[in-house]
């Protein structure tokens, strides 16, 4: 802050105090006054080529002025030793292109400069004139720059940052001038509050501001900021501001793990391993629950042991810093000598078609908090439990249950049980063939050729347990049984038609019936006997399909038919 200095037409030097009074114009510089009045501004303002600059300013006191009377402010620099007046706000002078936007008989000077060129850059000195008295200020200049780049944006956070705590975020840049602020972005919301503040100078600071609870997912997560600031219809961007955020936050994912299996024998070598997710980095304790209670058996990251019998149980490793602390799950660490073999249960009894049944796989499960893994080859979602048993122990199973058919019969249904701490191999498995009686499928007849004289017709069915096979033969009313087995020798002596018929204790079945016929064809007579032609006719309407074989059918049965007529 400087000094006031009235210029007049006469020098008066009284009590060793030099004031300087002149008329505008009198003189080509500045003197040094005592009187202590102050105009006051930023050291200095910096401005875009091509865009605009908001001058703060103010004065702490006015010279006794005649109120009654217009009162001007005034722009002047000094070149070469010489004064030279580049605004006056009556309008008489406006060199710079400059607008008083404050109100000077208030005390405040403010000026906005537009439209800066590279002649702007200079000391600015302001002066206040009245009629019959003027005064300028000699020391308090403001130094304008000029400058071809724009500013790159400024990002602030609070230290120290941890999860789970709510923070400001700004980015901020800063704002030559009001008319023509800087356009923000940043890769948080895209609606984050904007707003243009002033601060104690004076000038001015364009903002974006997002409220944010950190988690431990912001901790190394960049914020990024960019500003450009508009000029005469293009804009100038700075370089991107990038602020890296070092956030604390406890424990996360706690884990332990074993090397091997956790089902060991006695005497084995048992390593366990605790990790863990956490800033600043954690510490580690291990921790055994059986029957005697919960005791902590280690301060370190591993733990390691040799199995014997009062070792076994859940283990879990717990991991903390100065957050907090987050426990692990269990893992069961059980003293044997195989894995545990899983078994298969199916009813008691016969099974049989169109029976509802529930299958069940299950295994002895030493710690309920590590269930095995139990899978089949039945339907992968099958409904898995655990189960207390009455004498105190455990048994993890799954079940389905199905309604058996015919193709149940000689299913296999494997089962295999893999322990929650074992890696690869080490599952057992166990396989049970399922037995399922089914009534008669599939049932058909057949003939075979076996003399001219004579067929044999043959008789064919699926079925659990094996179907007893009976032969109907169509009479003059009705087909009436003529035979039972699986095979029946016929006499070729008349046109006739059979059927078989397989039945078990859970159903039977009928064939589709045969016809047989004989012709004599003087033509395929065969060392002297006469020629037999046996048409066996099924009732499967597939056998139309055969193409060839049905015409060569057709033009061998007309014949036959009318030899009967």
């Amino acid at each position: 802050m400087k000094k006031l200095c009235h210029p007049s037409n006469n020098i008066l030097i009284v009590s060793n105090l030099l004031l300087v009074f002149f008329l505008p114009g009198a003189l080509a510089h500045c003197g040094t006054a005592l009187l202590e009045f102050h105009v006051i501004t930023p050291p200095e303002v910096e401005a875009l080529i091509g865009s605009c600059v908001e001058i703060p300013c103010t004065v702490d006191t006015l010279p006794s002025f005649d109120s009654s009377k217009p009162t001007f402010g005034i722009w002047m620099i000094f070149r070469d030793g010489a004064r030279e007046f580049i605004f006056n706000s009556s309008g008489s002078i406006n060199t710079y292109q400059m607008e008083l936007t404050g109100d000077v008989t208030a005390k405040n000077c403010s000026t906005r400069i537009s439209d800066l060129t590279a002649d702007h850059p200079d000391k600015y000195y302001f002066r206040i004139e009245n009629p019959g008295m003027s005064a300028t200020y000699c020391d308090d200049f403001i130094l304008v720059t000029v400058k071809d780049s724009s500013w790159s944006p400024s990002i602030n956070v609070p230290s120290d940052l941890r999860e789970h705590q709510s923070v400001t975020v700004t980015c901020s840049a800063y704002t030559p001038c009001l008319l023509s602020p800087p356009e923000l972005t940043w890769n948080l919301k895209k609606d984050s509050r904007r707003q243009i503040e002033k601060k104690a100078d004076g000038t001015f600071t364009s903002k974006l501001q997002e409220n944010i609870t950190l988690s431990a997912e912001h901790d190394g997560y960049n914020i990024n900021c960019t500003a450009r600031y508009p000029v005469k219809g293009t804009f100038k961007q700075a370089p991107e501001t990038v602020e890296t955020l070092s956030v604390s936050y406890g424990p996360k994912f706690a884990k332990a793990s074993i090397t091997g299996s956790g089902l060991v024998s006695a005497g084995s070598r048992v390593e366990l391993s605790c990790s863990s997710r956490a800033k600043p980095p954690p510490s580690f304790s291990w921790f055994r629950n059986n029957k005697q209670g919960v005791t902590k058996v280690s301060s370190e990251q591993a733990y390691s042991f040799s199995a014997s019998p009062t070792e076994a149980g859940d283990y879990y490793c717990e991991a903390t810093n100065t957050l907090k602390n987050e426990r692990s799950t269990n893992i069961c660490i059980d003293i044997i000598d195989a894995p545990f073999t899983p078994s298969i249960s199916i009813p008691v009894g016969n099974l049989k078609e169109r029976q509802s049944v529930t299958i069940t796989c299950s295994v002895s499960t030493p710690c309920p908090l590590s269930q095995p893994e139990l899978t089949w080859n039945l339907q992968q979602d099958s409904l898995r439990q655990t189960e207390k048993n009455t004498e105190g122990t455990f048994t993890t199973k799954i079940q389905e249950s199905i309604t058996l058919s015919d193709t149940h019969d000689g299913y296999n249904i494997r089962c295999s049980a893999r322990h929650p701490a074992e890696e690869k191999g080490n599952a057992a498995e166990t396989e049970v063939t399922l037995s399922v009686s089914y009534a008669p499928k599939n049932t058909s007849a057949s003939i075979n050729p076996s003399s001219s004289t004579f067929v044999e017709l043959s008789c064919s069915s699926r079925a659990k347990p094996p179907p007893k096979i009976t032969w109907f033969k169509k009479g003059p009313q009705k087909f009436t049984k003529v035979a039972t087995g699986i095979s029946h020798k016929v006499e070729l002596t008349e046109d006739n038609v059979y059927y078989c018929e397989a039945a078990n204790k859970l159903g039977k079945q009928k064939s589709s019936p045969i016809s047989l016929g004989i012709r004599g064809n003087p033509s395929m007579f065969v060392e002297g006997s006469t020629g037999v032609w046996i048409f066996a006719l099924t009732a499967v309407l597939g056998m139309a399909a055969l193409g060839t074989t049905g015409l060569l059918l057709d033009k061998w049965l007309k014949p036959c038919q009318s030899s009967q007529a």
